[in-house]
């Protein structure tokens, strides 16, 4: 997301930065900054400040697919096509006239974590009304747990949405919320003698958008950063309490600007790191029609559990603390690899999977150069005093062999082709430098960010690899095994996603175990009725009877093509290692199964039912049981 309030007329930024579009370019820059792989739809809001009765003051467009942002602002600049070059550097022609001549801008890119496409689901959302201070553009980054409660509720009390969808919810209970602050502000100028426009003026001087989102996000389970505009000025962004989604702000004298990231804000307005705040759990900032901000206290903060995923993967490493995070995440790794490889590092290529696992690769680097030095240390004080030079530069010479093996061919669309055709082409999207390791002599570890599903693993990656002819090859991911769904607005959300489920799944099997998954299914199935803040998470006894090694183990087997020659070896990172790199991020269900929600447990519950009914079905399991 991103949000920019400009706090000057506009013909302050046509004097001083040459165009009253100075906002609408930042806004621009701030979107394609967080424009990341995935992403099918973007959208832009606009709110003009001086509109007069009769004039739009409201502004809103959409698009789908990968050049969705160069789509909506091609839109919006053609409407300044058949503009002299008087009227385009005329801000009080512009602000009287033409459309996205506003103060207020707020953008959004959509990374669907539903499985529902298409336009009607790019946010900004608009509720539209004929007072001003009643419409709402809303966006968000978020996924709300409890969208069947919340639904039941507002429905119960008349309202109607026009989806059963969490932001057309979210809509409809802030704009309700929005509804009754108006309706209050009007009785109360009423009682106050006044009539006509200065009844208006009166409800947008005292607007408290802090009542609106007290009253209306209390019952919200989720993860989210909520961003709005009102038709009237006002403007807010708020974040869960649990501070699983982040969201950074900053403040000048000339406009306030919030986004998802902190390095964009960085980027783009030319500031140091240390001038942009990040928004805290269950705050808000809050912006008036005057331009004047405050953060308020919405809901009571709880236990901090920010997302360690975004750390991982999601976030832009530019961020000075996500790069140095992701770094010693590699690094962490270095005794694992070491283990694997048998300490030969003479013997050794490193390498990463492009792009996100690059840093992660450079931290790694940095651990095997440590451990070498250590080593040639050691070597050089067991020569004695007097070394010989050819013994000196023996040992000196020694190097950790780093090369770029994995080169992704960014060309390759697989959607194009079915069935065996597609997986063919799936093949190739991975491409290797040939000769960048010796073959039958070398081992290749190569490092990943998360191994999530093993699709690439299997149907690319390990196969393009083997044809170097490596004697090991050692796949490292700087994550821990993703073992659960999540919930909070990353698209994991079903339990036959996982490879490491899967694992776990099989040798249940094969030890004779069933009778465990007919347990956890039952005693989901009995529990499914309960309140969410009773339920627990039994899934946890699907992984309990085995160590991490046995499931990465059963994980390679799943993974391995037939045919491979190399001896494959999959290392994950210990979840103890992810909170020494990450220790302000303790957000890590995926990986623990411990939800900061109890919507997150709910969710989880349906998802292995549903799994088991679908894989097994109901009355199978209850026979297992009985056995």
């Amino acid at each position: 997301m991103a949000m920019i309030r400009l706090l000057k007329p506009l013909d302050y930024y046509q004097k001083k930065y040459g165009t009253w579009m100075y906002g609408l370019n930042k806004l621009y820059l701030l979107m394609e900054k967080q424009h990341n792989r995935g992403q099918e739809g973007a959208g832009l809001a606009c709110v003009k400040l001086a509109a007069n009765p009769g004039e739009e003051y409201m502004f809103r467009e959409r698009a789908l697919g990968s050049g969705a942002i160069t789509e909506i602002f091609s839109t919006v600049q053609n409407h300044f096509k058949d503009l002299t070059a008087g009227q385009l550097a005329d801000a009080d022609y512009a602000e009287k006239v033409l459309p996205f001549a506003g103060e207020i801008y707020m953008g959004h890119l959509r990374y669907s974590t539903t499985g529902k496409s298409g336009l009607s689901y790019v946010h900004p959302f608009l509720r539209r009304n004929n007072w001003r201070a009643k419409n709402l553009a809303l966006c968000g980054n978020f996924n709300l747990t409890n969208v069947d409660e919340i639904f039941a509720r507002i429905t119960a009390i008349g309202q109607h949405p026009r989806q059963y969808a969490d932001t057309y919810i979210v809509l409809e209970q802030v704009g309700h919320r929005l509804d009754r602050e108006v309706e209050r502000l009007f009785n109360l100028a009423e009682a106050e003698g006044l009539t006509g426009m200065d009844i208006t003026r009166y409800i947008e001087d005292h607007m408290d958008l802090a009542n609106v989102l007290r009253t209306s996000s209390k019952e919200w389970d989720g993860g989210y950063v909520m961003c709005g505009l009102t038709g009237s000025g006002e403007s807010f962004a708020l974040r869960d309490p649990w501070g699983i989604r982040p969201a950074f702000w900053y403040r000048d004298d000339e406009v306030v600007v919030l986004a998802s990231e902190r390095p964009v804000i960085q980027t783009v307005f030319n500031v140091p790191a240390a001038s942009i705040r990040e928004l805290q759990p269950g705050e808000a900032v809050l912006i008036n029609k005057t331009g004047s901000l405050r953060t308020a206290q919405i809901n009571k903060p709880r236990v901090r559990r920010s997302c360690s995923f975004e750390r991982i993967y999601f976030s832009r490493g530019s961020d000075m603390d996500i790069y140095k995070e992701r770094k010693l995440l590699g690094e962490k790794l270095v005794p694992s690899i070491l283990q694997a490889v048998g300490h030969d590092v003479d013997h050794t290529v490193f390498s990463f999977i492009p792009n996100t696992a690059e840093v992660a690769f450079y931290g790694m680097l940095q651990g095997l150069d440590d451990y070498l030095n250590k080593e040639k240390v050691q070597q050089i004080a067991a020569l004695g005093h007097n070394p010989t030079h050819a013994e000196l530069e023996h040992i000196l010479s020694r190097r950790i062999r780093s090369e770029k093996v994995a080169i992704k061919d960014i060309k390759l669309r697989t959607f194009i082709a079915e069935g065996n055709t597609r997986n063919d082409l799936a093949a190739h999207v991975y491409d290797i430098t040939y000769g960048s390791l010796v073959p039958d002599e070398d081992n290749l570890v190569i490092i990943d960010d998360s191994i999530v599903r093993g699709t690439t693993l299997k149907q690319s990656i390990i196969g393009i690899l083997d044809r170097l002819h490596p004697k090991k090859i050692v796949i490292v991911s700087s994550s821990p095994q993703v073992r659960y769904p999540d919930y909070y607005g990353i698209d994991m959300a079903r339990m036959s996603e996982f490879i490491a489920f899967k694992a776990a799944i099989e040798l249940l099997k094969e030890r004779e175990m069933e009778s465990v998954i007919a347990s956890v299914y039952q005693r989901c199935k009995n529990q499914a009725a309960l309140p969410k803040e009773q339920m627990e998470n039994y899934v946890k006894e699907i992984y309990a009877p085995f160590t991490d090694e046995e499931i990465s183990a059963k994980i390679v087997e799943l993974l391995t093509p037939a045919g491979t020659r190399a001896q494959v070896q999959i290392v994950y990172q210990p979840l103890q290692g992810l909170h020494e790199a990450c220790p302000d991020y303790s957000g890590d269900w995926y990986f623990s199964g411990d939800y900061p929600t109890p919507g997150g447990v709910k969710l989880l519950n349906r998802a292995f039912i549903d799994y088991i009914e679908q894989v097994y079905g109901s009355k199978y399991m209850e026979q297992k049981e009985q056995q």
